[in-house]
């Protein structure tokens, strides 16, 4: 397995709420990854996302690593880890006036060395499965977001979500409420296949068809990346950028 990942602030803010980890498991063949998106103001927002991300994967790098020897539920120890994660950023947003209204989205998991992945989101951060053999990109994960009930709903089109004037409001979030239901998958990897994670940063200005042909060009998670974000601060970023990816 190889991984890289990038962030940048964009080219209109002035601050960066994205955070990311990358963490190997050699005991266990493994790679924790987690990708954060914080909201709620330039201290706050930032906060969100990194003491989130740090809880998120600390927790699973120790059901990882422990002595315990018992096969491992990876669905139950990343819907764990959420729970850890929102219980610090919620508890945090208590603390202090400035901390009012925090929150992140996350998106991450766990991949092995055979190419079996496992992941949880909560928010608007993405993750895709880009497969060489199928020549494809395939959202995994699902939105949290008013714009992803309006597309349920058959309210708006595909094309007028990616311009919506609220396509950056999200309904779940870790740290804005006390409980938190995050989603679960599983994919599957084959030889030469991307796993990418990006914020709405990415997502909002860059098409899954250009993150399909990028993948082509640049088969390499490190020129990936590069390449990607090249694309979006090109592009005028308006948001913080965030993009990980990892190769089978």
């Amino acid at each position: 397995m190889k991984s890289f990942a990038l962030t940048d602030k964009g080219a209109v803010r002035s601050d960066n709420q994205d955070s990311f980890i990358i963490e190997k498991v050699v005991s266990k063949d493994s790679t924790i990854f987690a990708l954060c998106d914080g909201m709620g103001g330039a201290k706050a927002g930032g906060l969100a996302s990194q003491i989130s991300n740090n809880a998120f994967v600390s927790y699973i790098y120790a059901k990882l690593t422990s002595r315990v020897n018992k096969p491992l539920d990876y669905k139950k120890i990343l819907t764990e880890a959420c729970i850890e994660a929102n219980g610090v950023s919620f508890e945090y947003s208590k603390f202090d006036e400035a901390y009012n209204g925090m929150g992140t989205t996350i998106v991450g998991g766990v991949i092995k060395g055979n190419g079996i992945g496992y992941i949880i989101n909560v928010g608007d951060s993405r993750a895709y499965h880009i497969s060489k053999r199928n020549d494809s990109i395939t959202q995994i994960t699902k939105d949290h977001s008013l714009v992803e009930e309006l597309l349920e709903f058959g309210a708006i089109t595909k094309e007028q979500a990616r311009v919506h004037p609220q396509r950056n409001v999200i309904t779940r979030a870790l740290g804005s409420e006390e409980i938190v239901e995050p989603d679960y998958y599983e994919v599957n990897l084959h030889s030469g296949d991307f796993l990418l994670l990006c914020s709405d940063g990415l997502s909002n200005i860059v098409s899954d068809l250009e993150m399909l042909e990028y993948s082509k060009e640049y088969p390499d998670p490190e020129l990936l990346c590069q390449s990607l974000m090249r694309k979006a601060l090109n592009r005028g970023a308006r948001d913080n950028v965030t993009v990980l990816a990892v190769m089978k």
